[in-house]
């Protein structure tokens, strides 16, 4: 079975977890936010898919490890409980359609699905970047350090859109209560990031030169 199969039918299998986490709380199909962001999650991913076939099938079979072949025990936990959290993010959602918590504007909602998108856009700048990026870290032979693109303004530019995603899911699905998994979920980046910096310095050439050059982790002004 070839990469692009596999990760077709581990995608699909995907957004059926996702229809169960939205739904489920939800308590009904009748929640038109949760159909947009779908659509919009699935178009995103299908267009980044078909871009890397195009582009880059390397970085492509790279981004299909999963972050689960993480070798680190330390990092395994770090992406279980990103996992949760980013299931919580649904979870909560689905609830808080169910039981009115939140009250959020139409154009909120619409700003969601737009950083969401935009979160993908920065996932394509990023693996544009570094084509060695991928879901575990890792170093392979050869491999250079990163400086362009987002990699000069951030030092972990797709951790930043994954926080990105979290936020725009919570407000495209209309809930400011989900926003609150937010709260757990930037300290588990942190120490992920934190962690991978000190295997980058160890084992990548140039790294420690990189990490005197640019300053900001996740968000330039802010760490």
């Amino acid at each position: 079975m070839g990469t692009g199969t596999k990760m077709a039918r581990s995608f699909m299998l995907f957004i059926a977890v996702l229809c169960v986490a939205i739904f489920l709380p939800a308590g009904t199909f009748n929640y038109w936010q949760a159909w947009v962001l779908l659509a919009v999650y699935m178009g995103c991913t299908v267009a980044m898919i078909a871009y890397l076939r195009m582009t880059d099938a390397a970085a492509l079979e790279r981004r299909a490890r999963g972050p689960l072949a993480e070798q680190s025990p330390l990092q395994r936990g770090i992406v279980i409980a990103v996992v949760i959290c980013y299931f919580a993010v649904y979870v909560v959602a689905g609830l808080d359609h169910r039981f009115e918590w939140s009250s959020v504007p139409m154009a909120v909602v619409f700003i969601g699905d737009a950083l969401f998108v935009a979160a993908f856009v920065l996932f394509v700048f990023v693996m544009r970047a570094n084509a060695f990026a991928a879901t575990n870290i890792t170093v392979e032979s050869g491999q250079p350090v990163a400086t362009a693109g987002p990699y000069a303004i951030v030092r972990h530019p797709m951790y930043s859109g994954v926080v990105l995603v979290v936020g725009g899911i919570a407000l495209a699905l209309g809930s400011f209560w989900a926003l609150l998994v937010l709260v757990p979920t930037a300290p588990l980046f942190i120490v992920r990031l934190l962690d991978e910096e000190r295997f980058l310095r160890k084992n990548l050439p140039g790294y420690a030169q990189y990490l005197q050059t640019t300053r900001w982790r996740l968000v330039p002004g802010v760490f």
